[in-house]
Parts: C-alpha cells; sequence; structure tokens
C-alpha cells in the first residue's frame, strides 16, 4: 500500500510533526515500506502457534509480601535537612 504525500502529512499533523516537502517524499516512501512489510506478516500462517501473554515463560518471581515495622518519626527525619514538627520540611512550589 503507497501513501501519498497528503496522507503523510496528514499522519504528521495527528502526531504534531512540521515535515518539510522533502521529508514528505522520503517519510512516504519510508511509510509505504513498513505498511508493506505489515501486509506480508499478516499473510504469515500463524493458526498452529499458542498466543502468549510474555515471550518468555515465566512465574512469578516476586516474593510473598511481609509485614515488618517501619521506621519511627525520629529514625525517618533524622538526617533531613528541613523539618517541620513530625514531617520534611521542603520550599514552597507554588506563590
Amino acid at each position: 500500500m503507497a501513501l501519498n504525500q497528503e496522507q503523510v502529512q496528514w499522519i504528521a499533523h495527528l502526531g504534531r510533526l512540521e515535515l518539510k516537502q522533502e521529508e514528505l517524499a522520503s517519510s512516504a516512501k519510508h511509510l509505504s515500506a513498513i505498511l508493506e512489510y505489515i501486509n506480508l506478516l499478516q499473510q504469515v500462517d500463524t493458526s498452529d502457534v499458542l498466543p502468549l501473554t510474555h515471550a518468555i515463560d515465566m512465574a512469578n518471581v516476586f516474593r510473598p509480601d511481609e509485614l515488618k515495622p517501619s521506621l519511627g518519626v525520629q529514625d525517618a527525619l533524622a538526617n533531613a535537612p528541613d523539618r517541620k514538627g513530625d514531617l520534611f520540611g521542603v520550599p514552597p512550589v507554588l506563590d
């Protein structure tokens, strides 16, 4: 499927891209080649291929959650450069 320059210009507009006139011709050629390759891939028989959710057969690699005590306020704020009571002090970001 060959794309014309108007189609490429519309695709560029959708992607918020500004293409020069010489870039339109080059992009049309490259995008057309990509679409031809996609059409070629669509012709491949995949009826005997199982659908996958991941390319590698993996099990859950995460450890189970364990309840542990967290840091106390004094330990968490021990090295804080600025402190407002039991909270970290930060500079204001809005006026």
